[in-house]
């Protein structure tokens, strides 16, 4: 079994989409970013890529390199995925959690976990999804930001269910 942490955080800026978890969220601000800039994923990604030993995203896929201009982060996600399974890894349980003073995403939570538990081929079961807010303080109080924190297990390919 290898744990591992990540973490993200974007400025919100007007006229970017809002996508958490790779859905997309009705907001008059989303997150700057060379890619889609979805925290959500990227935490995760840092996290399964740090379980495995494989540095970070931006190794993988730097925001100097343009084929990930505007990229996909479930298209990402999925990359990850794969080499972790090069690795001899599989996931076996993720928890995140978003942190945003508005809006509220609660309601987008059951959507998230069907896409990122199919994206990482397990149960959703085996995804936990959580938002908060920073009761107004700091750049994420002052809806200034978005921010996401992510832990990962994975278990060998090997290791039975």
């Amino acid at each position: 079994m290898r744990i591992g942490f990540g973490h993200d955080v974007h400025a919100l800026v007007t006229g970017r989409p809002l996508v958490i978890g790779g859905v997309l969220i009705p907001y008059h601000r989303g997150p700057a970013g060379h890619s889609d800039a979805d925290v959500l994923i990227h935490a995760i990604m840092d996290a399964l890529l740090g379980a495995a030993a494989m540095r970070d995203i931006g190794t993988h896929f730097p925001d100097s390199d343009q084929r990930f201009k505007n990229a996909d982060s479930k298209r990402l996600l999925q990359q990850v995925i794969e080499l972790i399974a090069e690795k001899g890894y599989r996931v076996s349980n993720v928890d995140v959690t978003v942190c945003l003073q508005t809006p509220a995403i609660s309601h987008y939570i059951p959507e998230m976990l069907k896409i990122l538990a199919d994206l990482m081929r397990i149960d959703p079961g085996q995804v936990s999804v959580k938002a908060t807010t920073t009761e107004h303080l700091g750049f994420i109080g002052r809806e200034e930001g978005i921010s996401a924190y992510a832990v990962a297990l994975l278990i060998s390919s090997d290791f039975s269910r």
